[in-house]
């Protein structure tokens, strides 16, 4: 089992904070029950309770040092968020990150003979004070679990489902899937790898990751795909919100009462 490294700067594995508002964080990666390698990495990084960075690269086994490169798409991703564009929008900072995690990649695997072709999918979402911004490339996916059902936020990159049409480190520059939302308060972020998604159904995530927390629900997530005989690598990355976003404040004054009791009366 590899459990995600907590990123310099970081609280810990599961860190909630003294605040109302506060992320709690977990992710492990596992070999699965078939493969004999864990090309997939996961890792995180979280300066403090409101803002995190979550990353999942699940390297391509068609060609070698599949786990090579999701490794260096996790560790360039977490660095270059960290360090480089700190006064760039959200998804702006989040999606140069990985496009500097491809261009890493795509040079090393020239450089290096033995590593020639390797490639990788990323799935990274920024959370800052209850605001996400994802970048996402390949098949990993991201889900946001709400009041008990599971919604896909992510897009596959793929044909004949597994054969993918886009991966970090492939070419110079990858074309980079950007989405923005706000969260909720009690809403989950899963991130996994196909070893998991290929197993499991929206409902089963659902069912797993609700009521309980990040890391009992990254365990359940594994468990359930390897009891059924997943193929692939496990990886999945588990975020919730714990308490209201900062930026959204309790409705007060007259209006806030007329508009209570219009609701009541509705």
């Amino acid at each position: 089992m590899e459990t995600a490294t907590p990123d310099p700067g970081q609280h810990g594995q599961e860190g909630t904070g003294a605040a109302a508002f506060a992320l709690e964080i977990a992710a492990i990666s596992e070999i699965g029950p078939v493969r004999t390698r864990n090309e997939d990495r996961c890792g995180y990084h979280q300066p403090d309770h409101a803002m995190a960075l979550v990353v999942v690269a699940d390297g391509v086994s068609s060609f070698p040092a599949g786990d090579v490169a999701s490794q260096m798409a996790v560790d360039a991703t977490l660095r270059t968020f960290r360090e480089k564009d700190t006064d760039k929008k959200l998804d702006v900072r989040l999606s140069r990150a990985v496009q500097q995690a491809n261009i890493d990649i795509h040079d090393l695997a020239l450089t290096v003979p033995e590593l020639r072709g390797m490639a990788t999918t990323v799935t990274a979402v920024a959370v800052d004070r209850g605001m996400i911004a994802a970048a996402h490339v390949g098949d990993s996916r991201m889900y946001l679990i709400r009041r008990g059902r599971a919604l896909q936020l992510t897009k596959d990159h793929t044909v004949r489902r597994s054969v993918l049409t886009r991966s970090v480190g492939r070419d110079l520059i990858v074309a980079i899937d950007r989405l923005t939302r706000p969260l909720e308060r009690d809403d989950v972020l899963v991130i996994c790898t196909d070893g998991v998604h290929n197993v499991l159904r929206p409902v089963d995530f659902a069912e797993l990751a609700t009521g309980v927390g990040s890391a009992a629900a990254c365990r359940a997530l594994l468990d359930a795909a390897i009891a059924r005989r997943t193929n692939d690598n496990v990886t999945a990355a588990v975020l919730r919100m714990v308490g209201p976003r900062p930026d959204v404040q309790p409705a007060r004054g007259v209006g806030a009462k007329l508009r209570r009791l219009i609701g009541r009366s509705g």
